[in-house]
């Protein structure tokens, strides 16, 4: 079956980076559009970055130039680095799989001093 795995959430301060991974399986990675999604505290899910098959990507204005989605074919593996991280960036962040009702449970990130 399809699962999605996060990891790599935690605790930082303003300004600390932090990179998640999503661990996936259950069908063929290489051909599959993948996104990272965050939903804050009373906010509604709101998508941050996305990642073609073919490795084009998009970006939320919010985080341009602060994150970096990426991916490894050989890993089953979308990664979102995370840099100069700020208190709005605190939220819980998704794997999913695009097209498809696919997510993963989520990893908590808290931006924090």
């Amino acid at each position: 079956q399809v699962q999605l795995v996060e990891s790599g959430g935690g605790l930082v301060q303003p300004g600390g980076s932090l990179r998640l991974s999503c661990a996936a399986s259950g069908f063929t990675f290489n051909i599959a559009h993948m996104a990272w999604y965050r939903q804050g505290l009373g906010k509604q899910r709101e998508l941050v970055a996305r990642i073609s098959s073919g490795g084009a990507t998009n970006y939320a204005n919010s985080v341009k130039g602060r994150f970096t989605i990426s991916r490894d074919n050989a890993e089953n593996t979308v990664y979102l680095q995370m840099n100069s991280l700020k208190p709005e960036d605190t939220a819980i962040y998704y794997c999913y799989r695009m097209g498809t009702s696919y997510w993963g449970q989520g990893t908590q990130v808290t931006v924090s001093s």
